[in-house]
């Protein structure tokens, strides 16, 4: 997966310093914005509101602007650099998130059917919105800001990421077998990073008992924590020492019953050999299904890599 944002040094604050930079580069050309966006093509519309950081370009619109304008890659370089995530429009209770993943030094994540936004490839960021927007320039301001958000937890010297993923999350099919097979391949990767721990919660476990709905524990550098969850259409904080107190016990029982990482990156390995590179044998872009192995094909996957036993539920005494 290309990193959009992973350009090292500390990111602008806002895409306002990429539009002032446009900006100057246009007049200087001596071109109005309705020149550059005949050049391009685009809408006049686009180039004002780029100009005013109020919407996130696509990486193609920040190099052919270089081109046009000879700017020698200086706004795709600043691209790259920009946290684009403020410059998209969120419901408040999710910018507090967002603020809160600026600065955390730690993040425990659950989740149960869907990879979590940290860990999601374009790709699959890119399917997930196209569900729900039908505005091409919508879906990719969102998939940028998404990226941006990513920056700073797979940089070298990250803060701690843990994730336990449902079986589902590397089960349930978005945007078809291609998709689900870089989503697979970007798990393995980010999870050998040295900050980043990533467990699978099996389908059949007994002894799992898994929380009814996604979890964040949050830790702040001033050592507050918080408890972020979501329901349909808003987010929950808590910072009540006893829900933090319960929850993390929680949480750290189902790290301690889900499989390893090492078993769970043998999990993840065995799905994404399992998607394949057919397309046509699975749903298309967009679609969400759900699609369990059956055990003969998982046997037979695991021939060609290492085997680890499946965690069975001990018989009662």
């Amino acid at each position: 997966m290309s990193r959009r944002n992973g350009a090292g040094g500390p990111a602008a604050t806002s895409g306002a310093l990429f539009g002032e930079v446009l900006r100057d580069a246009r007049e200087r050309a001596g071109w109005s914005q309705g020149d550059l966006a005949a050049k391009i093509p685009c809408d006049r519309s686009l180039i004002t509101r780029v100009e005013a950081g109020t919407r996130v370009p696509q990486e193609d619109f920040a190099k052919t602007c270089d081109e046009l304008l000879g700017t020698e890659g200086l706004l795709l370089r600043l691209w790259r650099r920009i946290d684009w995530y403020p410059t998209v429009e969120h419901p408040d209770w999710f910018k507090r998130r967002a603020s809160m993943d600026a600065v955390a030094v730690a993040l425990r994540v659950f989740q149960t059917q869907l990879v979590p936004g940290l860990l999601q490839t374009e790709a699959y960021a890119r399917a997930l919105f196209a569900q729900v927007e039908s505005d091409e320039g919508v879906v990719e301001e969102r998939v940028s800001a998404r990226m941006s958000r990513q920056q700073r937890f797979l940089s070298d010297g990250g803060p701690l990421l843990v994730a336990v993923l449902g079986e589902s999350c590397i089960r349930q099919v978005v945007g078809g077998a291609g998709v689900m097979r870089e989503q697979c391949a970007h798990l393995l990767t980010v999870g050998k990073r040295p900050n980043v721990r990533i467990q699978v919660a099996p389908f059949q476990d007994g002894r799992l008992v898994l929380p009814r709905r996604p979890m964040s524990l949050i830790a702040l550098p001033d050592g507050h924590e918080w408890l972020y969850s979501e329901s349909l259409d808003r987010g929950h904080f808590s910072d009540d020492p006893a829900v933090i107190a319960r929850h993390t016990r929680t949480y750290d029982l189902l790290r301690a019953d889900a499989l390893s990482v090492p078993e769970s990156a043998a999990v993840i390995r065995e799905a994404m050999e399992g998607y394949g590179n057919d397309d046509e044998q699975r749903p298309q872009r967009g679609s969400v299904a759900q699609e369990q192995l059956q055990r003969q094909q998982r046997r037979g996957l695991h021939r060609n890599s290492p085997r680890f036993p499946r965690r069975r539920p001990r018989p009662r005494q």
